[in-house]
């Protein structure tokens, strides 16, 4: 089987295990290493410092996998409008917290992995020959939306999430890196134009440029990496989100018309979207793994929701 011939076998066979999209990049060295450099040097990275580790495989995958040639890159489409939802129900006026969708459903870790190896067993199943492989998603030390614009799937954009013309931007991404030799796609070209919503809308002014983050000002990174106290500055302007944000997504055209997922595991359940403040802030350490158990959402860890709740109250002025 051919470059251009496995190609089209994987792009159909990733659509069979779930995906929304598929592309494949060389795997090659990122083209934009100094970048990622001078940004970690910077402290764009905020108290990250997991991100100055393994450098070398996050700026080139060929580290991860002796020997790979080819990244094939997934998207696993995660919209839900919030219009479905009520957050300001009438009959509850208990001030509450919102939660990035992406958190809504299930853990999305052990959904891309589960799908990215039924992707694998069934290219094995459809190749004559073994080739080595490894499945990464972002707990691995990849740059993932980097791949994703070489694989075509979308471009980065002024807020420095991958846009897709079809999917918007909320949507997972997941890779397999093989020694296979697959055809590779274009690269996605950039869309943005002289759109700056995202970059406008941020509340703490996290872009100090178009296609800049500074992600020690991001309301993500303050209600779900940083622990300890939140600087009053910043908290002040961190709203009512508890867990995430997706205020430079809302904004954004390109997610003004996109598909809302159809998939099970990652509807909304309890205690998402939007959740009780006063009841996380009751919460036992019990009743944190009772209701978190398998989401998202146990990145931040009950001391931090709990330090989320209490700023979200404040500033909510309840």
């Amino acid at each position: 089987m051919g470059p251009q011939e496995l190609r089209t076998t994987v792009l159909r066979l990733a659509a069979r295990a779930g995906f929304d999209l598929c592309g494949i990049a060389p795997a090659e060295p990122h083209a934009r290493g100094d970048y990622l450099r001078a940004w970690l040097a910077a402290g764009r990275a905020g108290s990250m410092d997991y991100l100055h580790r393994n450098l070398e495989s996050r700026l080139d995958p060929r580290e991860l996998l002796d020997g790979a040639r080819s990244v094939i890159v997934t998207a696993m489409n995660y919209h839900q409008p919030q219009a479905a939802f009520n957050p300001n129900d009438s009959t509850d006026a208990r001030p509450r917290g919102r939660v990035a969708r992406y958190a809504w459903g299930e853990d999305y870790h052990r959904i891309l992995k589960d799908r990215l190896f039924d992707l694998v067993h069934s290219l094995e199943q459809a190749l004559p020959s073994p080739f080595r492989f490894r499945v990464c998603v972002d707990t691995a030390p990849i740059i993932e939306r980097e791949l994703a614009a070489r694989a075509g799937l979308g471009w980065i954009g002024k807020n420095t999430m991958v846009l897709s013309r079809r999917l918007g931007s909320y949507f997972f991404i997941g890779e397999v890196l093989t020694d296979l030799d697959i055809a590779a796609d274009e690269p996605a070209s950039d869309h943005c134009g002289a759109c700056t919503a995202c970059l406008d809308a941020c509340p703490t002014a996290a872009f100090p440029a178009p296609y800049e983050m500074d992600a020690s000002r991001c309301i993500s990174y303050l209600t779900i990496e940083h622990r300890g106290a939140i600087d009053d500055s910043l908290a002040a302007l961190t709203g009512d989100w508890l867990f995430g944000c997706d205020v430079c997504q809302e904004v954004c055209p390109y997610n003004r018309e996109a598909p809302a997922t159809i998939d099970p595991q990652l509807a909304a359940r309890h205690p998402a979207p939007d959740v009780d403040l006063q009841e996380v802030l009751a919460w036992t350490p019990d009743d944190y793994r009772r209701h978190l158990r398998g989401r998202a959402m146990k990145r931040a860890k009950l001391d931090m929701l709990q330090r989320n709740a209490r700023i979200a109250l404040d500033n909510s002025g309840a």
